[in-house]
């Protein structure tokens, strides 16, 4: 039997737009025959998807999912937020949520999740969708938190529909304490990270050269007074200090009361339920952060459908 290696698959992928385990299946289906394998992929309405691959997809859904001492988070995206609407697609992302609980948050693994609902991987799944709604889809992005004691608490904003929305969060607390009360704190601080976004969980996390960029910007604003060196150094500080309070969890103002950092807020709350409580880690994903969108004016969209 012809080795079916990676870099074979890498260049069925690239020729074809088609996903990396329908590319595998292909070579291995037709003994490694790479122009047989095309065919492979376009009688099974592969590279027919694959043709939409191109379109840029930034619209979709955000869902979330826990279960236990473990919560996901995952995102899946389209082409028009109209698709995003579609109950087909909602359920495909509600499940990707559940997906990646399974499989660690890891990509890969879940293209390959053996999906019980149709007995298909979740890739394939995919690969259905596009072609039966006829839009670009993509399953971005996924993480996993997981506690041994506490909690992991969610929040959706823009919620459209169960574990559905545009901003989905993830908050991770290691504590004994009360799990209803834990919960509670996590879900507010959770609504915080929505509204704030952070960068950083706490000042060590930060990275240090995003620091000294920032050290090397204050210094320079900073010598455009024409103050003294000790006085520019004090300066400095200060503004790194603000820069900590504006990116760092920990060290954000709290939304529901902003006398207080987030940090303090736990620490009070700990205090209250009488045992330690640690915030390990968090995750937020908003809705095609990061992605370009496609814009065009309607009549050119028009005049494009019309063949002009």
């Amino acid at each position: 039997m012809t080795e079916i290696t990676a870099a074979k698959v890498k260049e069925l992928r690239e020729s074809t737009g088609a996903g990396m385990l329908d590319c595998k299946k292909a070579l291995v289906e037709t003994n490694g025959n790479m122009e047989e394998a095309v065919d492979w992929l376009r009688k099974k309405g592969l590279a027919s998807a694959a043709k939409k691959a191109s379109r840029i997809a930034a619209e979709g859904l955000v869902s979330v999912y826990v279960e236990g001492n473990k919560g996901a988070v995952a995102e899946v995206n389209s082409e028009t937020d109209f698709v995003a609407k579609n109950d087909l697609f909602k359920e495909y992302v509600a499940d990707a949520a559940k997906v990646a609980l399974a499989t660690a948050g890891e990509v890969c693994d879940m293209k390959a999740f053996n999906c019980p609902k149709c007995g298909k991987t979740f890739e394939e799944r995919l690969t259905d969708l596009i072609a039966k709604i006829g839009e670009n889809m993509n399953l971005r992005r996924a993480a996993m938190l997981e506690v041994n004691n506490g909690v992991v608490s969610s929040y959706l904003h823009n919620c459209c529909g169960d574990n559905l929305g545009k901003i989905g969060v993830l908050v991770a607390l290691e504590s004994t304490a009360d799990k209803a009360k834990l919960e509670e704190l996590g879900k507010h601080i959770a609504m915080h990270i929505a509204a704030s976004s952070p960068l950083f969980l706490d000042i060590a996390s930060v990275d240090a050269a995003a620091v000294e960029r920032e050290k090397a910007i204050f210094t320079e604003q900073a010598k455009a007074s024409g103050k003294p060196e000790n006085i520019i150094e004090k300066m400095v500080e200060g503004r790194v200090r603000k820069y900590y309070d504006e990116v760092v969890l920990e060290e954000q103002a709290y939304i529901m009361d902003p006398d207080k950092k987030v940090k303090q807020v736990i620490a009070d709350t700990a205090k209250e339920l009488g045992t330690e409580i640690k915030l390990v880690n968090y995750v937020r994903f908003k809705l095609g952060e990061g992605l370009q969108k496609k814009e065009e004016d309607f009549a050119a969209e028009v005049a494009a459908q019309l063949g002009k």
